[in-house]
């Protein structure tokens, strides 16, 4: 949303009380507000409660006629069947909310959280992969999952099928975290409802989304910057070339996060994500041991353990992330030659081919007669 507004000088309140909490729900929920609007309407005007006074007239500003906040009837209702199934908020700006997602721009502003929420407060690994995996994918995700949960870190996956359950079948006696793409009393797939009554028991369920909500697709890619925010590295088992696992790499770059992919026969689809990934200077995992090397161990006696600095690869995977951001907005729906755009962007053909082939199978370009190049969509 945009318009103009007058900015406040007043420093961001701490949610310290419940109708503060009511006013950030509401704020939250409220139309056309995402995550971007709400953080910087909380930091021009101090607190949600002057935040939401003057929504609608920003809405207007920006053209919009007859806006009206999000009703307090349907934050209560939210707060209630919170309550009813145990569930726990943590604010943006709060002690206990997670400190690896504190810093990001797009921090989740409101956390719901089922579970043991001590878990956040240890070093984490995010472990990721395909829904449809192999019988050895799997078998390497839960190995993984149970070798890292015994060395002291929180496993971090997504709960969907193949790598994901595996991981949180293996991590769940030492400790495992969730983050779904629906509400957290949500269960999906419902195949999982099992395991899910574990990790609620066990290990921890995470959301940003309002309790209640059935996961769509367009959830997915935000649930999946978590995965990767709250974790010191992205471990992932198996992906295809075009997979919600190589979002949540990508967002792993963006956060300064390590990344790291198992490698897999050339010949297997499910492989091609992983060997892409190593290809562009991802860390090769054989076993836990890898992991551990690259990201450090833990250090038991250190309460509280910072990011460790990505590895002397990732340089080379936000090359070629920021290559891919270079080549998309040069393109357009009008094709261009290939050696036009080369010149364009001033990088070497060695460099841009691959990235080509990369856009090219997650559908984002065309490659059409004579060579010419095209952006999709």
């Amino acid at each position: 949303m945009t318009g103009k507004h007058t900015s406040s000088t007043h420093p961001p309140l701490l949610p310290t009380t419940e109708d503060d909490t009511v006013n950030r729900l509401r704020l939250l929920r409220s139309r056309r507000v995402g995550v971007a609007t709400y953080h910087r309407l909380l930091a021009e005007h101090g607190s949600a409660h002057n935040a939401l006074k003057v929504l609608p007239e920003i809405a207007k500003s920006a053209g919009v006629s007859g806006y009206e906040i999000c009703p307090i009837g349907v934050v209560k209702a939210e707060l209630a069947a919170a309550k009813s199934a145990g569930a726990r908020l943590l604010i943006h700006g709060t002690p206990d909310y997670p400190a690896g997602l504190a810093d990001l721009a797009d921090a989740p502003p409101l956390l719901w959280c089922l579970g043991q929420t001590a878990l956040l407060g240890r070093p984490m690994i995010a472990l990721v992969g395909a829904r449809n995996a192999s019988s050895l994918g799997t078998r390497m995700a839960k190995r993984l999952a149970t070798d890292l949960a015994a060395a002291g870190f929180t496993v971090v996956s997504g709960l969907a099928r193949g790598i994901d359950t595996a991981a949180h079948h293996g991590a769940l006696e030492g400790g495992t975290i969730a983050v779904l793409a629906g509400g957290v009393d949500v269960i999906y797939p419902a195949e999982n409802a099992e395991l899910s009554n574990k990790i609620k028991q066990k290990g921890l369920i995470v959301s940003e989304m309002p309790m209640g909500l059935q996961p769509q697709a367009r959830h997915f890619p935000m649930r999946n910057r978590i995965i990767s925010g709250l974790a010191r590295a992205v471990v992932v088992v198996e992906a295809a070339a075009k997979s919600g696992s190589l979002i949540t790499a990508r967002n792993a770059l963006d956060q300064a996060r390590d990344v790291l992919a198992v490698p897999g026969h050339p010949f297997d689809a499910r492989a091609a994500g992983c060997n892409m990934l190593l290809r562009d200077g991802a860390t090769l995992v054989r076993n836990a041991e890898d992991v551990i090397e690259a990201v450090g161990a833990i250090n038991t006696a250190a309460p509280e353990l910072p990011l460790k600095p990505p590895a002397k690869a990732a340089p080379k995977l936000r090359d070629t992330a920021k290559l891919h951001n270079m080549i998309l907005s040069r393109l357009g729906p009008t094709p261009i030659a290939e050696d036009q755009l080369l010149r364009d962007i001033a990088a070497p053909a060695t460099s841009v081919a691959p990235v080509l082939v990369d856009l090219e199978l997650d559908g984002k370009i065309t490659r059409q007669a004579g060579g010419l190049l095209a952006k999709t969509g």
